[in-house]
């Protein structure tokens, strides 16, 4: 196969896709080699199946706003590929969305849930809406536009939507009463539910627990523990708020966080107390990084409109955990001067093919997202399995079965990704490992 022309073919035909253009050629890079070795995946065509979406759903939302005006926005659902399961992907509520973004989401998506183990196949959706401003009744009324449209494409075995940025449990929970009342049936089409309606235990921790468990795997590689180490991270929404609390159970030193508007970054570290108040202000009362900042001049400095990576000094470890592109070439770059040799991703490919390029060249540790961030997916298939059962597991019961699925991951990603000299390639082991899955599902069901 001549991946050159096989990128080049794909921007001709979407040349306005580069989030999806980035996150195909990555893949396809990296299992060029595999690729190669099974003649009857390019005599059927397998690759461009598995990178172009089964289907494309494109809908105007519109919408009542507080004042009576009419508002609207447009709406998206892409279901890339179900040959090892029911579509499984998170909506996305935020002014950047747009179809490109999406495709890329749910690319990765595929083989995401195909390292789970778990039976998902790959979708995303979402809206250019944002709920930052909107009153709770403006995003209900949205949540219920949004979904008049989508319960049509949605079901426990069809498709099954989750949260996302701008999705939390208030949006999920808005949108699952209103399919209820479309359908007329209570089944399990939506995860990241309240704990009272079928959601499940461990679901709001799960993305940034599991991201830790998979760090530790990969620590341990190398016999190092996470106690003491400084550790830099990204947001400070689920992800980054859970990454954290279950870094600071482990004795780890965080020394930033970041939101839209800027970042901080605290060189002596942010206490058990500080944290919760971090967590406090983002959870209940919504606020902003810089609030924190300002209370707290003597702990930290506020950089505004900046990422941390630059300005983080001493660190041991990244975790990027906010959006899509955060860390690039420069970034990378001081982030290994700064003495760091892991980075393990706990957003949807956070890192530039040049950062990527810098971290593997100086052979640290680095895990990507399809890997390193999949525990949210795999709680929420597990909420899928208990939801079937009409049963309720208990959170340790729960985050047993994350550790294991996460150290899991790890070992696939060790088995297909190390390479002659030792060094562990979790890109490549990541991407074979996903695709072989869901290529000798496909070749199995035929031409579909």
């Amino acid at each position: 196969m001549d991946v050159k022309l096989f990128i080049e073919d794909l921007k001709g035909r979407f040349p306005n896709e580069p989030e999806y253009l980035q996150a195909v050629e990555e893949v396809v890079n990296s299992i060029a080699d595999v690729y190669s070795q099974y003649p009857a995946f390019e005599r059927v065509n397998l690759l461009e199946r598995l990178c172009i979406p089964d289907r494309i759903y494109t809908f105007r939302v519109s919408w009542v706003d507080d004042s009576g005006r009419v508002r609207n926005n447009m709406g998206y659902r892409v279901q890339h590929n179900n040959a090892i399961g029911p579509y499984k992907g998170g909506i996305r509520f935020h002014s950047s969305v747009n179809l490109s973004i999406l495709k890329f989401l749910a690319f990765e998506q595929t083989f995401k849930n195909s390292l789970t183990t778990l039976a998902m196949g790959g979708a995303k959706g979402g809206s250019d809406f944002s709920p930052k401003g909107k009153s709770d009744m403006e995003i209900m009324r949205f949540c219920q536009a949004f979904v008049n449209e989508l319960y049509r494409h949605i079901g426990p075995e069809t498709d099954v939507p989750a949260g996302d940025i701008g999705v939390g449990g208030r949006e999920v929970g808005y949108m699952f009463g209103w399919y209820k009342k479309m359908t007329r049936e209570f089944t399990g089409t939506f995860t990241g539910k309240g704990l009272d309606f079928g959601g499940s235990l461990i679901r709001p921790e799960a993305t940034g627990y599991g991201n830790v468990y998979f760090l530790q795997n990969m620590l341990a590689t190398r016999g190092i523990d996470l106690k003491g180490k400084r550790v830099a991270i990204s947001g400070s929404g689920n992800v980054a708020l859970y990454t954290a609390q279950k870094l600071l159970s482990l004795g780890a030193q965080i020394i930033s966080f970041s939101d839209s508007d800027g970042s901080i970054v605290a060189p002596e570290g942010i206490t058990q107390e500080q944290f919760e108040e971090i967590f406090d202000l983002k959870t209940l009362y919504r606020g902003r990084i810089s609030e924190f900042a300002e209370k707290h001049p003597d702990v930290c400095t506020y950089y505004p409109r900046e990422r941390p990576w630059k300005h983080v000094g001493k660190v041991d470890i990244a975790m990027p955990s906010a959006t899509q592109n955060e860390v690039d070439g420069d970034d990378a770059r001081a982030l290994l001067a700064a003495g760091c040799f892991a980075v393990s991703e706990g957003a949807n490919m956070p890192s530039t093919p040049e950062a990527i390029a810098e971290f593997q060249k100086a052979r640290i540790l680095y895990a990507p997202g399809k890997a390193a961030n999949a525990g949210g997916v795999s709680v929420s298939g597990l909420e899928m399995a208990q939801n079937a059962q009409m049963l309720r597991w208990t959170a340790e019961e729960v985050d047993n079965r994350l550790r294991q699925i996460m150290a899991d991951i790890h070992t696939q990603c060790v088995e297909h990704g190390t390479e002659a000299d030792g060094y562990i390639n979790y890109v490549r082991g990541a991407n074979t490992a996903g695709f072989l899955k869901v290529a000798r599902a496909m070749m199995a069901q035929g031409v579909v």
